[in-house]
């Protein structure tokens, strides 16, 4: 059973962190419009941190299907690669981008950068976030599309002449420096979100977590094996090690938190992915009703959540008696209708018309024919 076709598109596992990951974030934005509140306040407040999973996600995919090829002496299609991702994000991202910038009062927040920085996608290091904090979250989509331009050529070069040395002390490397500019930054009281949390170059920790799962799975099968059959005290590991993160961040703008934090995090994060990618653990073959269809319209969902939240708030000044679990229900649903609207019209029409385009084109055994619901995944601001 191939890894990473059609099949990996229904690894319950996967679909279940997904659908974690989303609506994480979709809660952690409920700020715009006042928050839960109550008990449930306290999970919405580290939902950011579905973004940080998002970015594990990611990186085991992607480095996947990149490094499975090279593993086996066969050549990386680039421009293969960079088609596949272009219509993987570009469409959903165009329209609700262009809905932003033509439709201002659906924003929920009046200021927003200038649109050739989301084109460009360097809005996340050149943002000014105290004005401009409409559509603020494509931040995230920033990292992950440098890191799709960027991987794939230092994937090529690390498997030219391959040396566990030189890979490793590449990854520490990059864990390093994330650690080093985040603690510069802590310690001279510079912008949090300018600073620490938009910036690629401190954001890789996630997506390097994934691609060190990815390198495991592929040039060390015995040890992906053994992990996967331990899948169950895996996953307690992993809520262990995430929740001490979770505890390091209570302060979260902290120079702690913001040295350790993240790759701790991550690495929680990598052990719950690891379990939920076995087939040996209640984690990846627990079936929640309705998570498989969330991840797969998680990536529409994360573009817009924040432009419907905002459209119902405004009709419910209209109607104050609305409020509690009736105005939490209709959050949702639009959310959700809004999501599966762009999913349905535009993100899967123009993945099956990539198919036809691509059919004959001659593919990579590592690159699945059908994409998976949401490697690509967005994240939270």
């Amino acid at each position: 059973m191939p890894l990473f076709g059609e099949s990996m598109k229904r690894l319950p596992g996967l679909d279940l962190l997904r659908a974690i990951a989303i609506v994480w974030v979709m809660l952690f934005h409920s700020w715009i419009v006042g928050g839960l509140g109550g008990p449930f306040q306290s999970v919405a407040d580290y939902g950011w941190m579905g973004v940080d999973l998002f970015f594990v996600l990611s990186g085991y995919l992607i480095g996947f299907q990149l490094l499975e090829p090279l593993s086996r002496g066969e050549p990386l299609r680039f421009g293969r690669f960079y088609l596949r991702r272009a219509f993987r994000i570009l469409p959903v991202f165009l329209v609700v981008l262009a809905i932003y910038t033509w439709l201002p009062s659906w924003r929920e927040a009046p200021g927003m950068q200038p649109v050739w920085q989301f084109l460009t996608f360097t809005v996340n290091l050149l943002i000014d976030y105290p004005r401009n904090q409409a559509f603020s979250h494509a931040w995230s989509l920033c990292v992950e599309e440098h890191f799709y331009l960027v991987f794939p050529w230092l994937a090529w070069l690390l498997t030219r002449r391959p040396s566990l040395r030189v890979t490793i002390a590449v990854g520490v490397g990059i864990v390093a420096a994330g650690m080093l500019i985040r603690g510069y930054a802590s310690l001279h009281d510079m912008d949090f979100i300018k600073s620490v949390y938009f910036p690629t170059w401190s954001r890789l920790d996630g997506l390097l977590a994934g691609v060190v799962l990815a390198t495991l799975q592929i040039y060390h099968p015995s040890g992906w094996k053994a992990w996967q059959a331990k899948a169950n005290l895996v996953a307690l590991a992993g809520l262990v090690v995430t929740g001490a993160a979770i505890w390091l961040f209570r302060h979260r703008v902290s120079f702690a938190a913001d040295v350790f934090g993240y790759p701790l995090l991550s690495f929680g994060l990598a052990l719950l992915v690891t379990a939920a990618a076995s087939p040996h653990g209640w984690l990846g073959r627990w079936r929640v009703p309705g998570a498989g269809w969330i991840a797969a319209i998680s990536y529409s969902l994360y573009l817009s959540h924040k432009l419907a939240m905002h459209r119902v708030e405004t009709l419910l000044a209209a109607h104050p008696g609305i409020h509690g679990l009736a105005a939490f229900a209709a959050y949702a649903i639009a959310i959700f209708a809004t999501g599966a609207l762009l999913h349905y019209t535009v993100e899967r029409p123009f993945l099956r018309l990539r198919s036809r385009l691509m059919r004959h084109q001659p593919a990579s055994a590592g690159l699945p024919a059908a994409e998976t619901p949401r490697e690509a995944l967005v994240v939270n601001d």
